[in-house]
This record gives C-alpha cells, structure tokens and sequence, in this order.
C-alpha cells in the first residue's frame, strides 16, 4: 500500500522554545528521539536524489537503519554509505532486505522499478518522498516555504542565517547552499527548515509550525486544472498550518488574498511586501558598494536598517520573507538582519561563474517568465553588461505551451536571446508535438526582442564563441541541463583570453 497515514509511526513535535542565551546566544537543543522511528528500517528507492538524500540524512539522525538503491554512484551515495547507509548501486529486488519496514520512493521512481514492485508484492508499505519528509517533519518546529518562485533561495536564505547567529537548523531545499556546501543538514536544533513544493500537491504532506507562501501564479499547468485550482491548494496548505501557528504571507500578491481569507483563527498572520500595509515593508532603496540598503518598517514604524549582497527587487521581497519567518519563530530579529548581506547565495541562482577576457559569464535556474524578467533585471543593475545574451532552455513543453505568450514578454531585458530544443521531463507525446523551439522563438520575436533557435549545445557554444565582445554578458538559464553550455563556454574563454 502506498502512504497512509504515517501518524500512528511517527510521534508528534516536543514542546517548543524560544531562543535562549546558550551558545552564540542562543541555545541549541537536541531534539527527543522518536521510539518508533528508531531503529525502523527504511529502502529508499532513488537514495541519491538531492532531497531523498536529505530525508535519508534525517532519518539517520533520528537513529533509524537506511539501506537503498540508485542508478549510478556519487558522491552522494558516498556521503550516505559514510553515515551508515547501506547503498547500492542498480535497482534489484534482491537489494530490498528482509526486515524492510517501510520503502521511500522519489517522484522520478517508476512503478515499474523492480524493487517498487518487489515491495508491493511483499506488502510493505511505500511512501512518496513528500509524505514521509512531511510526516518526520512534525518532530519539529518547521517553517515550510511555498510558493511559485523563490522556495530555494527564501529557505537557503534563512538556514544560513539561522546557523549564522548560532540557532542551527535541520533542512533540506531544492539547491546547494554554496556556502554551507550542501542541500541538506541535521543539527541539534528544534527547527527544521523546508522547500516546499505544489507540484502533485506535495507540500500538503507538511504541517508546519510557520508556514510560508511568496507568490501563487500559474504554473504546472500539467497538473492544475487552472490558477483558481492553485489556489485552493495553497489555502489548504495554509489550512495545514498547525494550531497556534503563524503563516507569513506575501501581503501584495492578490492571489494570496484569498488565502488569507480562509486562514483559522488561531493561526497568526505576518505580511512583508514593498507597500507600507503589510507588517514588515522595505522603503528608501539605495546601492552602495555593491549592497542593496533598504529600511525596515514593522507595523508602520521604522524597525531598522538593513542591506543585502543579492542583486534585484525580487530578492528584496526574498529578505523580507526571510525576517518575517524570523519574527514568526521568535527568533531576535536585528541579529538575522546583520547577517542578511553575508549570504552569498546558491548554486544557480544568479550565479557568476566566470569573468574572464571582458566577458561575465552567469548560470541561473530560472524557467518562469516571472523568473527570468526578475533575474534579467538583476542582471543588469548587477553588472550593467554592454549586450546581455540569455541563452534559455524551456522547461518543459506543457509549461512552454500553457505559458507561452508570458515567456515571449519575459526576455525584454535582454540583447539577445538564444534557444535551443526544450528540455523534456514529465510531459507527454501530445505535449510534445503541440509546441517547439522554434514557435517560442517566433513568439519572442513578435514581442519585439531579438531571437534564435540554435539546435546543439555545441552550436551554441560557437556562436558564442563568434559573437560576444568585451563587456558583455551571458546568462545561461533554464531548470535543465543548459549549464552545460557555460561550462564549455567558459573553457574556451579561459584558453584564448586574459584579463
């Protein structure tokens, strides 16, 4: 049977606290250990999966016995196989041990794997990723970030932070936190921070001491019906708020509003926005030495300075969110805002790789027409290029097609922009034939911006290559595997140029 539910397994959160005077300030508390967790004996199927690996690292923590499987070796599966975990490598029913109390499955797993149906024939009960993360979660006082954009960085943000001024954080998130060197951590913390996703309604797994929302747009419109069905989803996720909880919400998005409108009595509300009527709201912007300043405002009242390393609006509205997540936990606000600006952020993120010969090379995940006009501007008050070429891979055809007319909007900012084929996962042969490259680039072209579709990531590297100058900039961008261009890109840069 696949994931009922896991309550009756896993017992409820210890008691909650502030933060106290211990190290650093504050007090870093082992959690209780959980009876029924330890010693239970889970099979991940997909063990070196970035999140997989993370609630695998959880569960060791809580002392249970982790074995698995996955396609290829890694430094992944190393790490796990270090902290006791019994990995292999292929997938094969006999790798699913006797004693197996339970299998973890990742979204990627198929029902065909010969260890899912092992496992089935066996009546061992099998969860979802989401819903045995979502489940262990209740140990803790988690803040589970949602929302359509920003998860990563919002999450990343606030776990640097959080280690930074002393409190630690158990987490796991969608990316590397370049600084932390990791996706994933465990700590002798109360707190457990989360990236929370929609897709297939998974965050509704979570219930969270704070729960977090940034936006609400449309997209994964595979799955949803519409933006109203969205919607509702997000309601429900704040629905699963826990009592005496807090949400923080983005108080300028309108389609939280309705959220809000449902949100229970018991549970607190904290807004952040650019607009003096949510609770924290930043006014005064300025750039000095490479910082965004901004001031504070908390409940109409000036609260303090702040200033942050990150380029762009979008990652003003992320700081904010971080605070308010803050002050939802009871943490002392001024010391996460000092250290706001040391947070260098994470892998793909607007991310520079490279300056070399006069030229600046960034890699960024963006893959939303909402993403990429924010990372573009950023871009350009970052480092204000001479020409910026975007070469963006689409992700997905069902998001390209659903969201086409908005993806031929969202590359105003930059000079050039260069597509190749779009990148295929989780779609269908319908989805497929009814869109490519080549209408997307139509379609850039028909708002105004200059556009090309170049087949092979090699073609695209030589037209680079024959065509940007000293003081241009380039930006790879795509949730795929379009990183792969600057790599080669950045290669041939530091063999025929010096700075």
């Amino acid at each position: 049977m696949v994931g009922p539910d896991f309550n009756s397994h896993i017992t409820s959160t210890g008691p909650s606290r502030k933060a106290g005077a211990a190290m650093n300030r504050y007090e870093t508390v082992s959690h209780p250990e959980t009876t029924s967790v330890a010693g239970k004996r889970f099979h991940f199927i997909g063990a070196g999966g970035t999140g997989m690996s993370g609630l695998a690292k959880l569960l060791i923590k809580n002392k249970a016995i982790i074995a698995g499987s996955d396609q290829q070796a890694s430094k992944v599966t190393e790490a796990l196989c270090g902290l006791g975990a019994e990995i292999k490598i292929g997938h094969n029913p006999a790798n699913l041990k006797p004693a197996t109390d339970a299998v973890v499955v990742s979204a990627a797993v198929k029902q065909q794997n010969p260890e899912f149906l092992a496992a089935r024939r066996r009546g061992i009960k099998i969860y979802k990723y989401a819903q045995m993360l979502g489940e262990l979660s209740r140990k803790y006082e988690t803040i589970a970030v949602a929302g359509t954009h920003g998860k990563s960085t919002v999450a990343g943000w606030l776990i640097y932070c959080l280690k930074k001024v002393g409190a630690d954080a158990n987490f796991t998130i969608g990316a590397r936190i370049k600084q932390l060197n990791d996706s994933s951590g465990t700590a002798a913390s109360p707190y457990f921070v989360a990236e929370a996703c929609e897709y297939d309604r998974s965050f509704l797994n979570f219930h969270p001491r704070t729960g977090c929302i940034l936006n609400i747009e449309q997209d994964h419109l595979d799955y949803y019906r519409n933006e109203e069905e969205i919607v509702e989803a997000f309601c429900k996720f704040a629905g699963n708020i826990r009592r005496n909880g807090a949400l923080v919400a983005n108080g300028q998005d309108p389609n939280l509003t309705a959220v809000i409108n449902t949100l229970r009595d018991d549970i607190r509300l904290i807004t952040f926005g650019l607009d003096s009527t949510c609770s924290f709201y930043a006014e005064n912007f300025r750039r000095i030495n490479n910082l965004q300043k901004f001031d504070i405002y908390r409940d109409g009242k000036f609260f303090h300075q702040a200033a942050i390393a990150l380029p762009g609006r979008h990652n003003i509205l992320n700081s904010l969110a971080v605070i308010s997540a803050t002050s939802a936990a009871g943490l002392p606000l001024q010391d996460i805002i000092e250290v706001l600006p040391d947070f260098s952020g994470l892998d793909r993120r607007l991310m520079l790789k490279e300056k070399t010969g006069g030229v600046t090379v960034v890699d960024d995940y963006a893959h939303h027409p909402t993403e990429i006009k924010a990372s573009l501007e950023a871009l350009r008050q970052q480092y204000r290029p001479k020409r910026l070429w975007c070469v963006f891979q689409p992700h997905q055809y069902s998001r390209t097609r659903f969201l086409l007319d908005d993806f031929a909007k969202s590359f105003t900012l930059a000079d050039v922009t260069i597509v190749p084929q779009i990148y295929f996962v989780r779609d269908t042969i319908e989805s497929k034939q009814r869109i490519n490259a080549d209408i997307l680039v139509s379609a850039i072209r028909g708002s105004g911006a200059k556009a090309f579709f170049i087949d092979g990531f090699d073609n695209i590297s030589n037209f680079l290559k024959e065509n940007v100058e000293n003081g241009d900039l380039v930006v790879t961008m795509g949730a795929g595997d379009i990183w792969k261009v600057s790599d080669e890109y950045i290669q041939w840069l530091r063999t025929n140029n010096s700075d």
